[in-house]
């Protein structure tokens, strides 16, 4: 299943055929959902943890640190997947929406190459 190929209701049926056939769906409510988003994203973290700006080729070039890192990866678009379906969102609306937010609020002329955090309001 590429990314060229797979769509996000594809995987969205994935994830909510791998929930219903253990019959997780109690456990999987929205308080659930996000602090296990949370847990595996901290898992992510711990990935490069201590790692030094300099190292991080090596790092993720390291094929058992690679497939670590993808399956947290994988772990945490896994519970999105699912969130979105316990709360019937439309991820690419939702994605859609928010990068037109982002991009009214870091115009690439004030942005390139830098970041600084906008003023409240702006």
């Amino acid at each position: 299943m590429p990314d060229e190929s797979t769509t996000l209701a594809q995987l969205r049926r994935l994830m909510a055929d791998f929930v219903a056939e253990r019959d997780w769906e109690i456990y999987h409510d929205a308080k659930n959902l996000s602090m296990a988003i949370a847990i595996e994203a901290a898992e992510l973290m711990e990935c490069f943890q201590w790692v030094r700006n300099e190292e991080l080729a090596a790092l993720t070039s390291d094929a058992k640190v690679r497939a670590q890192i993808t399956d947290e990866v994988a772990d945490i678009l896994c519970f999105v997947l699912a969130l979105a379906n316990v709360l019937e969102l439309d991820l690419s609306t939702a994605v859609e929406q928010k990068m037109a937010k982002n991009a009214a609020k870091y115009p690439p002329e004030t942005f390139r190459g830098r970041y600084f955090k906008p003023k409240r309001g702006e």
